[in-house]
């Protein structure tokens, strides 16, 4: 067999003559453009060699696994990142650029037993060919990311995933963050499923008939991990979906705490969620320190001051063990699917649970070497689909339509 050496020292000496030949090379003579070309030939190598690899997929049980084999071809492709950005932080960055169209939602509020209100934002798909009828049209719960909202490119990409699939969608906002009125002195965390149970319980009821599954991105993932460690088999949930959740929350402050990463991301989210408290400022000033809050340089500062003490802890450490969806994941019993990428800053490698994945035969994890923090982005200019949403998709339309399979997956 002829080696990759051997074909791309060919591919150079081949396009170093015909470009000597064909094109007036100047001021760049043949030496500068041998190097230019035998400096892309070796990119490529270590790009096909080193970058583009089959993600790894883990589960606690047979059933599982072949499932997702059978139904969900992505996991076992080669996820070959975008060539010139597949480092973890520019994968991070580029991603919100990955634009998809604006989706046309129908906007809910919904009372809570606090006197607070949660948003909802509805895509009904009433044109679905597929699933005509809205009593037993699927339905997609879909939850953002910290500070994330309905209108976030990768939620708009799952809406239209889901478009194509003949789904409604219903988008969980977290309480302020989405241009209603915070009514009551409260808002969010990782660690408080509350308003996630209210919200299931509203779709339930409001399409009884309808079959449901959710996925959630970053802190929305979390929440949902979270979620369905407490409810056991107790929720309406099909199957779930997790994509770059912070499984440690420990270990994600950490990571996110080194100089370039605290640069980068954790003073960018902080001021973030500062801006939230400041908008609802009228209404949090009574019970919290808010010119202490704004005074946070960190995301751990935020928390100490505010996230923690909101919701009752004793210490900031108490807070951040309760919100690691680690702790929970020996007790969930619907199938739920996790996507990690290796280099995520925000969920570093060593923290993603493989062995507890191990232990419980309804989870599955699928890690690829590269991707980022939701990032995934594939193809020569990724505008379109990410691989994030190509296993959204398939595994969706799996649970959807061949959820029977998953029926016990203990057997």
């Amino acid at each position: 067999m002829i080696s990759l050496d051997f074909n791309f020292n060919v591919l150079t000496r081949d396009l170093s003559l015909y470009l000597e030949n064909q094109v007036k090379v100047g001021l760049f003579g043949s030496g500068v453009l041998s190097l230019v070309l035998g400096f892309s030939a070796a990119y490529a190598y270590y790009y096909l060699i080193s970058v583009a690899k089959k993600p790894q997929l883990i589960s606690g049980g047979k059933k599982f696994y072949q499932f997702l084999r059978d139904q969900c071809p992505v996991v076992s492709e080669i996820y070959y990142p975008t060539f010139w950005c597949w480092e973890s932080r520019i994968q991070t960055v580029l991603r919100p650029f990955v634009t998809a169209k604006p989706g046309s939602y129908k906007f809910e509020l919904i009372r809570a037993e606090d006197g607070g209100q949660i948003s909802l934002d509805w895509f009904d798909n009433d044109d679905s060919a597929s699933h005509p009828n809205a009593a037993t049209r699927p339905t997609v719960l879909l939850l953002p990311g910290l500070t994330g909202t309905s209108r976030e490119s990768y939620i708009l990409h799952m809406v239209q995933q889901s478009r194509d699939l003949g789904y409604r969608c219903a988008v969980f906002n977290n309480r302020g963050v989405s241009g209603e009125t915070l009514l009551t002195p409260r808002t969010y965390c990782a660690a408080n499923t509350e308003d996630l149970e209210a919200v299931i319980e509203h779709i339930q009821r409001t399409n009884e008939d309808a079959p449901l599954m959710a996925a959630g991105v970053s802190m929305g993932g979390m929440m949902l991990a979270n979620y369905l460690g407490r409810k056991g088999r107790e929720t309406c949930l099909k199957g779930v979906v997790v994509f770059s959740a912070g499984w440690d929350v420990f270990e994600c402050t950490a990571s996110l705490e080194k100089p370039l990463d605290r640069f980068l991301f954790n003073s960018y989210l902080t001021s973030c969620l500062q801006a939230g408290v400041d908008r609802h400022k009228s209404v949090l000033e009574k019970s919290y320190d808010i010119d202490h809050v704004m005074k946070a340089k960190t995301l751990r500062e935020f928390d100490e001051r505010f996230t923690s003490i909101m919701f009752g802890y004793p210490t900031n450490d108490d807070y951040y063990h309760d919100a690691s969806p680690i702790h929970r994941l020996k007790s969930v019993q619907v199938p739920m699917l996790c996507l990690n990428a290796a280099d995520d800053v925000f969920s570093p490698s060593h923290a993603i649970p493989v062995e507890a994945v191990k232990q419980n035969p309804n989870l599955a994890l699928l890690i690829t070497c590269h991707g980022g923090h939701i990032g995934f982005l594939e193809g020569l200019w990724p505008r379109q689909s990410t691989y994030m949403d190509r296993v959204f998709k398939q595994f969706a339309k799996a649970v959807i339509e061949q959820g029977g399979d998953l029926n016990d997956l203990s057997s």
